[in-house]
């Protein structure tokens, strides 16, 4: 497999990974804790998710062809903690709409296309170095989510990756196996499903 092939596969594989431990720490919440912000300056989840979505549907529609940032985004209005419904089903609907398009974008492109030139905020960059500040931002604000469900979650947290003080027995266990060429994610995926 070419190199922009096994790139481009990465990429899908690290983005579903990041999608699905969001997904894994936003269900380990009720309904209500989605929506508390500590203070104005903090966003809560639904921001997050919110953001996440314009940023999404503003990067990804027509990805090739028009710049990034759409006229039709209001990302500031990204940021508002206004919701029309504060339920869990129309947040998540956001969130699927956005991993919808991303995925959708990603799931096209060609080897041959990862050196084309793209726009954002009329700034030129290669097709890749679009992908990559996406696959830098999205898991940030994913951090973000993660770090704000744990402290909100007023029972036993169910850890998303090596659990408090199992580094040791994690590392056995893989030690333990054949060595393997794999992507990092494929073994992760899997504890988190």
């Amino acid at each position: 497999m070419e190199t922009s092939n096994i790139y481009l596969e990465s990429v899908k594989k690290q983005m579903l990974y990041y999608k699905t431990v969001a997904e894994k720490a936003i269900e380990q919440l009720e309904n209500d804790q989605l929506f508390i912000s500590t203070n104005e300056d903090t966003n809560s989840i639904a921001t997050i998710i919110k953001h996440l979505h314009g940023n999404m549907l503003s990067r990804w529609t027509d990805f090739l062809t028009t710049d990034g940032e759409k006229e039709w985004r209001m990302r500031d209005a990204e940021f508002d903690s206004n919701f029309k419904e504060n339920d869990k089903n129309s947040l998540m609907q956001l969130w699927n709409e956005g991993w919808a398009c991303f995925f959708n974008a990603i799931h096209a492109l060609q080897p041959e296309d990862l050196s084309k030139i793209i726009y954002i905020r009329n700034e030129g960059q290669t097709a890749l170095d679009a992908i990559n500040r996406q696959l830098a931002h999205y898991p940030y604000h994913i951090g973000q989510i993660v770090f704000f469900a744990k402290m909100l979650k007023q029972t036993e947290w169910n850890s998303l990756s090596i659990p408090k003080n199992k580094s040791n027995s994690y590392n056995a266990d893989k030690f333990a196996k054949e060595k393997s060429l794999k992507h990092f994610t494929d073994d992760e995926l899997k504890k988190l499903q």
